[in-house]
């Protein structure tokens, strides 16, 4: 995933969200399209923020497909 890419959120389980200390994506809903704004990379996950939500929240990337 990169900026600007069009992602589905397909919904997130507690521990897609617990792993790497990610925030719960509440305000979002499955089946939406959102627009990536930002991405970081770790070792072994990806953290997303996304468009229109409050940009101090990161999701976890497995929440989302392309």
């Amino acid at each position: 995933m990169k900026i600007d890419d069009i992602v589905l959120y397909a919904g997130c389980s507690k521990e897609q969200i617990n792993w790497g200390n990610n925030d719960t994506p509440y305000m979002l809903i499955i089946g939406e399209k959102y627009t990536i704004s930002n991405v970081v990379v770790h070792k072994q996950h990806t953290k997303v923020q996304i468009k229109g939500v409050d940009e101090t929240l990161w999701f976890n990337s497995v929440c989302f497909t392309e």
